[in-house]
């Protein structure tokens, strides 16, 4: 029987067609599926390109742009040491000081000095002055009695001229509050480098942004430890942070870090990559001014450049990194000599340092400097007056970020001395004349009387505190300091009114426009008839400053403040003849500046002179010179401000600087005793002082018992220079009788010498200056009679 094929089974090839008609039917979405992973992964890089092409290009613009705002750098005059130059030892170490010299045994390098006596040796620093370079020096200088007496170089050779660079003494920084004091690569000492790498970034030079092999050993540290006790961000990582990112904790954030420092370590090399994290990193806080970088850690840690700091200070400074405030080593000093001895140790470790090394640093003190703030932040006051010239030239965002080098007029020994004189002696009225402790302020003002520098300005009581301003912005009445003003414009009549004329000082009654009696008084309720104008002056009459006011006319007067440098308007009410007029310190000490000069003002500056960031001269800030009164006019004024001081009612200052002292001045005193007011100079300096409290409360003291002694006491210490100026052309002397106002001789009795315009000399004369003097007989017959008397008399009459 034959055998049957075997069929093939049906339901196998059924379920084979089944499954290619699946298949068949679900290739569409398969192929699909695929597409769409492929337009995704294609999509995904383009997007990804994008964003590292996005963050790229934010590397490119924050590296190559303006990287940093740079704050404006405000620097004090520069000391100039000359033979003669008035400088005390005292004088001469405080301003090293404040330079950040160090005081060593023997000055070997740059910034440090010695002293035997009055002989000192210097090793200056080199600066770039305005008008060039000024390289590195050793100088010898001997100073004595007040004076340099001595200059030479390390060769011993006699120098003409030498200056010391100027102390920083303030910034101008932008709204953010952040500071730098920009440093490059190759400025950064190779042991703060090192210190860096130990403590922060071992591998910095071998990875290429990211550190697999930091992160790991961080990692593994911090399991160890149980606590987060390393890091494994790469020096590149916090720049990146610091510099690009927030502060927020994110997967995000971290990302982006990480794909920054990449780009960062693509783009450039690590020596710029080095840079940019020394001058970015955040090491303290100094108020709201937030400190960045090394450069100016340096200084406000330790006062000196970061080129000058040795292995222990910046191994102090790369602790901070860490947390600067935890770290502060003002605030936490034991916390922060841990740290830095830690600091010092991974040094040794990675052979950095040597054992003896190691020990040496980590025995040493930390060597920050005691005030919280530097030298930099005890002038606000001054900085102000500063930043008001400078708006005049400059927009606020060039100040604050061009990194400008603004050279200014301030004098940090004379503002040191003004500042203690105002301190001191405002608790000592306040001792003496049992007034509430703390209530009363004060402001000085110091300026030159050739050039108008402002060399001091102190905006009260608390010098360094940087509140009210009462310098610039404390608007009180002057009284009795307008006088010379006034009297100055009488004086310009010398056909008029001469120092000897007599004027009335009686009582008097003005009516105003709205029909109200103004009848001023004196401060001592009485009127003295006729006197010479030069004792009105000098005794301060208020009558007698009226007649001669109206008498010449109020806007007459006003016309001279205006000459004199008053620039606010001023109303033409005869009150203003008594000095009912609000000005602040600095506008009086305009005022005084021209008639200290002789009728020449100059304009107040601050400024003298301002770089760029590349030290290239910016712009010029010359002298402004110009004739504004009569010279002589102001010759005979200033003469009379002496007068004030030897027999007036500033006769008090004599106790500060010796009687006989040639020195002019004029208080003032206003309404209920509420405001104290002295001006004065001498040959070298004008000053303005105001007393008085906030609240405008009388103070129950004049300008005598006020401000005077804080004028004094400044002057004293700052050995002003005594007046003996030349009397300009057109002015004469004569001997005159004092009360009768005539013409007199040497020798007669009440016989006093005044200068006077040419030709404008009393016409009549005394009985005794028409016999051209007392004969041989009758200072015989004076001698025999009343040998006492007229010996009096005679020296009362040289005296005067």
């Amino acid at each position: 029987m034959a055998r049957q094929p075997k069929r093939r089974r049906k339901p196998a090839t059924r379920k084979k067609s089944t499954r290619r008609r699946k298949a068949a039917a679900h290739a569409p979405r398969r192929r699909a599926w695929w597409r769409w992973l492929l337009g995704a992964l294609v999509l995904g890089v383009l997007l990804f390109g994008g964003y590292l092409l996005y963050l790229s290009q934010q590397v490119r613009v924050a590296f190559e742009g303006k990287r940093w705002a740079v704050p404006a750098r405000v620097y004090a005059r520069p000391l100039e040491l000359y033979e003669g130059a008035p400088v005390s030892v005292a004088q001469l170490r405080y301003e090293l000081t404040v330079l950040g010299y160090r005081k060593v045994r023997r000055p070997r390098k740059g910034a440090e000095w010695s002293q035997a006596r009055g002989r000192f040796i210097i090793h200056t620093r080199p600066f770039v002055f305005w008008d060039g370079e000024q390289p590195a020096r050793r100088l010898t200088v001997r100073i004595a009695s007040g004076r340099v007496i001595g200059l030479s170089d390390a060769a011993g050779r006699p120098l003409d001229l030498v200056r010391l660079e100027p102390a920083e003494i303030g910034s101008i920084y932008p709204a953010h509050k952040e500071d730098r004091v920009l440093v490059r690569r190759e400025d950064l000492p190779e042991h703060l480098v090192q210190a860096l790498l130990a403590v922060e970034d071992r591998r910095f030079f071998e990875h290429h942004g990211v550190d697999p092999r930091g992160i790991a050993r961080a990692l593994w540290a911090n399991l160890r430890a149980g606590r987060t006790v390393q890091g494994g961000s790469t020096l590149t990582q916090q720049l990146v942070k610091n510099f690009f990112l927030t502060p927020e904790r994110s997967l995000w954030r971290k990302l982006n870090e990480v794909l920054m420092a990449l780009i960062v370590e693509a783009r450039y090399s690590k020596d710029e990559i080095l840079e940019a994290y020394a001058n970015e990193i955040f090491l303290g806080q100094d108020g709201d001014r937030a400190i960045h970088g090394f450069g100016l850690a340096a200084r406000f840690y330790f006062n000196r450049p970061l080129t000058e700091l040795q292995p222990h200070e910046t191994a102090l400074l790369v602790g901070l990194v860490k947390g600067a405030s935890y770290y502060n080593p003002r605030r936490h000093p034991e916390r922060a000599r841990k740290r830095r001895n830690l600091v010092l140790e991974q040094m040794h470790r990675l052979g950095f340092l040597d054992a003896r090394q190691l020990r040496a640093y980590q025995a040493r003190p930390l060597g920050v400097s005691a005030r919280g703030h530097g030298p930099q932040h005890r002038y606000p006051a001054f900085i102000q007056l500063v930043r008001r010239q400078l708006a005049r030239d400059y927009r606020e965002e060039d100040l604050t970020s061009e990194g400008l080098h603004v050279f200014t007029t301030l004098d940090p020994w004379a503002q040191k001395v003004a500042a203690e004189a105002v301190a001191k002696g405002l608790r000592r009225i306040e001792k003496t004349r049992r007034l509430p402790a703390g209530r009363l302020q004060a402001a000085m003002v110091m300026v030159t009387p050739d050039q108008g520098e402002v060399r001091v300005l102190v905006g009260g009581r608390r010098a360094g505190y940087a509140g009210f301003n009462r310098a610039l912005d404390a608007h009180r009445p002057i009284g009795s300091l307008v006088k010379p003003a006034l009297y100055l414009a009488a004086l310009s009549e010398p056909q008029r009114y001469t120092l000897a004329t007599l004027v009335d000082d009686s009582p008097v009654r003005i009516e105003l426009p709205n029909g109200d009696l103004w009848s001023p008084d004196n401060f001592d309720h009485q009127a003295h008839g006729r006197v010479p104008l030069h004792r009105a002056l000098a005794q301060s009459y208020n009558l007698a400053a009226v007649h001669v006011g109206m008498d010449i006319g109020v806007q007459r007067v006003i016309d001279t403040l205006h000459a004199l440098g008053v620039e606010r308007e001023i109303p033409p009410y005869p009150s203003v003849l008594l000095g009912a007029l609000p000005l602040a310190p600095i506008e009086v000490a305009q005022l005084y500046q021209t008639i200290a000069a002789g009728g020449f003002r100059a304009p107040l500056r601050a400024i003298r002179e301002v770089l760029d960031a590349d030290g290239q001269p910016l712009q010029r800030y010359p002298l402004a010179v110009r004739r504004t009164v009569d010279p002589v006019a102001a010759f005979l004024v200033s003469e009379a401000l002496q007068e004030v001081v030897r027999e007036g009612t500033a006769k008090s200052l004599q106790r500060w600087l010796g009687e006989g002292f040639a020195v002019a001045g004029k208080t003032g005193t206003t309404d209920d005793l509420r405001d104290s007011w002295f001006a004065g100079f001498g040959a070298d300096r004008v000053a303005v002082v105001w007393v008085g409290r906030d609240d405008n409360r009388p103070i129950r003291l004049t300008g005598s018992r006020g401000a005077l002694p804080l004028f004094g006491r400044a002057m004293r210490a700052l050995h002003l220079q005594a007046l003996d100026p030349l009397p300009p052309t057109g002015v004469e002397y004569h001997w005159i009788e004092d009360d009768s106002g005539m013409l007199s001789a040497e020798g007669c009795e009440g016989a006093i010498r005044l200068p006077f315009a040419a030709g404008s000399q009393p016409r009549l004369r005394s009985a005794c200056g028409e016999r051209g003097g007392p004969g041989v007989l009758d200072l015989v017959a004076e001698a025999l009679n009343a040998p006492g008397a007229a010996a009096q008399s005679r020296r009362l009459a040289c005296s005067r």
